[in-house]
């Protein structure tokens, strides 16, 4: 009887042994299986976290915008007021209107739906063309001042501009201190003849018609520099031998979209698409395209 038990214990011992290293054998696996298992899972973040960046990027690098809801309900075409005197942002190419305002805004145009329809006029006319309704908006590369802020409302930038003096070259004036007491040409109603004449005084002050005109009368000697926005005056010095641009920018502005006033439906879709353009990098390609980055 006792030799039985003496056996019996023996083999109850040999079977809890053997239960003990089963369950030591699989607690160690399960370890190791729950250590593999976070690096497996921040692999597999990581690759999504790239995956979603490079879907948020186009092959340019630019930001990928998704679709844009518009307030307004627009007709066949969109109504635009420019100065087709003005290059690289807008003037004619025959009989077609081309420059970087000109892309832009049919960029616009056709993120809200409709087609652009351009009317040039005189540059000092837009803005009383865009308070009268006759136009939907005005672009001429114009610079957003607290005066025209009284008049109309504007949309956020999308370029800056400088104004720039041109001279004959040999001229004696050299800096923008050598422009006081001298004969200055600007086209009508833009900010080079508004600063000119706050700064050096309206008997100083010729104004022309378009900036053409100004540089020939520079050319002709009836001025004896010109106050102009850097891209045209660019445009101007290359196509005229003799004339030379000072190395001093006169002024630094912002370049905006005129609306009449009270028309918030169509300022917050100008926005929203300056927004989108500005983003995907439209808005860049369009001004590379025009004005060298050098």
């Amino acid at each position: 009887m006792k030799k039985s038990i003496k056996v019996l214990a023996l083999i109850l011992a040999a079977i809890m042994c053997l239960g003990m290293f089963a369950a030591c054998g699989t607690g160690t696996a399960d370890k190791k299986d729950d250590e593999k298992a976070p690096a497996a899972d921040n692999t597999n973040d990581t690759v999504a976290e790239e995956n979603k960046a490079n879907e948020n990027e186009n092959e340019d690098g630019n930001e990928v915008v998704e679709d844009v809801t518009y307030e307004g309900t627009y007709e066949a075409t969109i109504k635009m007021a420019t100065n087709a005197a003005f290059p690289p942002y807008e003037y004619k190419e025959g009989d077609k209107f081309v420059g970087i305002d000109v892309e832009i805004a049919k960029a616009i145009a056709a993120e809200l739906g409709t087609e652009l329809d351009i009317v040039d006029m005189e540059f000092d006319s837009i803005i009383t063309s865009v308070q009268a309704g006759e136009v939907d908006f005005g672009m001429a590369g114009m610079t957003v001042t607290d005066e025209r802020k009284e008049e109309v409302d504007f949309s956020v930038s999308y370029a800056t501009g400088v104004q720039s003096v041109i001279v004959a070259e040999g001229s004696d004036i050299k800096t923008l201190d050598d422009l006081a007491g001298k004969k200055i040409g600007v086209q009508l109603g833009t900010t080079g003849d508004i600063y000119a004449t706050d700064d050096f005084g309206a008997d100083f002050v010729t104004q022309y018609g378009k900036g053409a005109d100004a540089v020939i009368a520079l050319q002709g000697g009836d001025v004896d520099a010109v106050i102009i926005d850097n891209a045209p005056a660019q445009v101007f010095v290359s196509e005229n031998e003799g004339l030379t641009i000072l190395d001093t920018n006169y002024a630094v502005e912002d370049y905006a979209i005129a609306i009449q006033k009270g028309n918030d439906t169509l300022l917050n879709d100008i926005n929203k698409a300056l927004e989108k353009l500005t983003l995907d990098g439209t808005i860049d390609s369009i001004i590379l395209k025009y004005i060298s980055a050098e």
